[in-house]
C-alpha cells in the first residue's frame, strides 16, 4: 500500500520553487498559497495564465460526462450531499444501474464529444458483490473509446487492483477541504480514511482525479489549506476537480451563503499555478455561473469540465449551450487538437 498522510497547516514550511513534474511536485506551504490569494486579481490571472500556457494550449477544453449509476441511500452524513442518509433532500435510493444502460449513456456521451465517462455509485465503500458489475462497466465503456472514472467511495487494495486490471483510467476520491474544516462537514469518514484510499489507487497504478468544494463556509486561509494538501500530495492528482457548493434543500448547508465569485476564479488560477499539469476542472456550480464568470476561470487555467445536462443530482448547463460558448470564446474542445497559440508580443 502507498501511505498519505495529510500535513497539518504547522507543519507546512517555506520551500523553494523549483520546476515541477507529477511525480516531483514543488511543496508548497499554506502560507504560500495564501499569498497568493492576497495577490492583485490581474497579477494573479496573469501569472496563472504563463503556467497555463506553457504546459497546456490555453483554447482547449477537455469534455467529461458524469453518470450517476447508484443514486442515492448513503451512509455517510457529509453536510452538503443530497444522496447521504441524514439529508431530506427527497431522493430515493436507486439500485446500481444496469450494464445496457450505462452503455446507452456513455455512447450519447461520446457522441456529444465527451473523451472521458465518469461514473458514480452513493455508496460508502462498494461490497463485494458490486465489484463483478463495476469492473464489466469499466471494461465495456473503455471498449467504447472512452477514457474511464468511478467514484465509489473508499476502496480497499484489492478492490483499487482489480478495477485497474478491467482497465480503468481514473478513480476520483475528493478530500472535499483542509483538514482543519473537515470535520465541521463530514463526521463518517476521517481525512485519513480519503488518503488510504487515494494510496491504495495510487499503488495500482490508476490515474487520481481528487479536488475539493469551496463555499461551504471555510475561510480563506482554509481553502488555502486544501489546495496545499492537494499540491503535496506525491504525486499532485492528475485531474482536479474544483466544485463551488451547490446549497440543496435538506441538507445541513442549504442556507450556506454564495462565495464571492472572484475567490472561486482565484481558487481555479492557485490550482493551476501549484498543480501546474494536472486538469484543472470546473465541476459542480457551474450552472450557476454566468457565461462570462466562465471565461474567467477558463482564462485562469480551467482546462476541463463536466459537460451534459446533471452532474450526480444536480443540474449542468446543457450541452448546446456549452458548445455556443465555446464558438463565441474561440475553444476547442479535447479532440479536435487545435494548434497552440502563442503569447502575444
Amino acid at each position: 500500500m502507498t501511505t498519505i498522510t495529510s500535513i497539518p497547516v504547522s507543519s507546512l514550511r517555506h520551500a523553494p520553487v523549483r520546476a515541477t513534474t507529477p511525480e516531483t511536485p514543488a511543496r508548497w506551504s499554506v502560507s504560500e498559497i495564501a499569498a497568493l490569494y492576497e495577490l492583485p486579481f490581474m497579477d494573479l490571472l496573469f501569472q496563472a495564465q504563463q503556467v497555463h500556457r506553457e504546459h497546456f494550449d490555453a483554447n482547449q477544453v477537455q469534455l467529461s460526462t458524469l453518470l450517476s449509476i447508484k443514486t442515492g441511500g448513503c451512509s455517510e452524513d457529509c453536510g452538503y450531499c443530497p444522496q447521504a442518509a441524514t439529508a431530506e433532500s427527497g431522493i430515493e435510493a436507486s439500485k446500481l444501474m444496469p450494464l445496457a444502460e450505462v452503455i446507452e449513456a456513455a455512447q450519447a456521451a461520446k457522441d456529444q464529444g465527451a473523451t472521458r465517462f465518469c461514473m458514480g455509485a452513493a455508496w460508502r465503500s462498494p461490497k463485494e458483490r458490486d465489484m463483478e458489475r463495476v469492473t464489466e462497466m469499466v471494461r465495456e465503456v473503455r471498449a467504447l473509446g472512452l477514457e474511464t472514472c468511478m467514484t465509489l467511495g473508499m476502496l480497499e487494495a484489492e478492490q483499487a487492483q482489480a478495477l485497474k486490471d478491467a482497465g480503468l483510467d481514473y478513480y476520483n476520491h475528493n478530500l472535499d477541504s483542509a483538514p482543519e474544516f473537515y470535520g465541521s462537514i463530514i463526521s463518517t469518514r476521517t481525512y485519513q480514511d480519503r488518503l488510504d484510499t487515494l494510496g491504495h489507487v495510487r499503488a495500482a497504478g490508476i490515474n487520481v482525479c481528487c479536488g475539493g468544494i469551496v463555499g461551504m463556509g471555510e475561510a480563506r486561509l482554509e481553502r488555502a489549506g486544501l489546495i496545499a494538501q492537494l499540491a503535496n500530495l506525491a504525486p499532485y492528482p492528475e485531474s482536479v476537480p474544483i466544485n463551488n457548493l451547490v446549497p440543496v434543500a435538506g441538507t445541513p448547508l442549504a442556507d450556506t451563503p454564495p462565495l464571492d465569485p472572484f475567490e472561486f476564479v482565484r481558487t481555479i488560477a492557485i490550482a493551476r499555478i501549484t498543480m501546474p499539469l494536472t486538469m484543472v476542472r470546473l465541476s459542480a456550480g457551474r450552472e450557476q455561473m454566468d457565461e462570462a464568470l466562465q471565461a474567467l476561470c477558463f482564462l485562469a487555467g480551467a482546462n476541463s469540465i463536466f459537460y451534459g445536462d446533471k452532474l450526480l443530482t444536480t443540474s449542468n448547463p446543457q450541452a448546446d449551450l456549452d458548445r455556443k460558448l465555446f464558438t463565441r470564446l474561440g475553444l476547442k474542445t479535447q479532440g479536435e487538437r487545435p494548434a497552440k497559440q502563442p503569447l502575444p508580443c
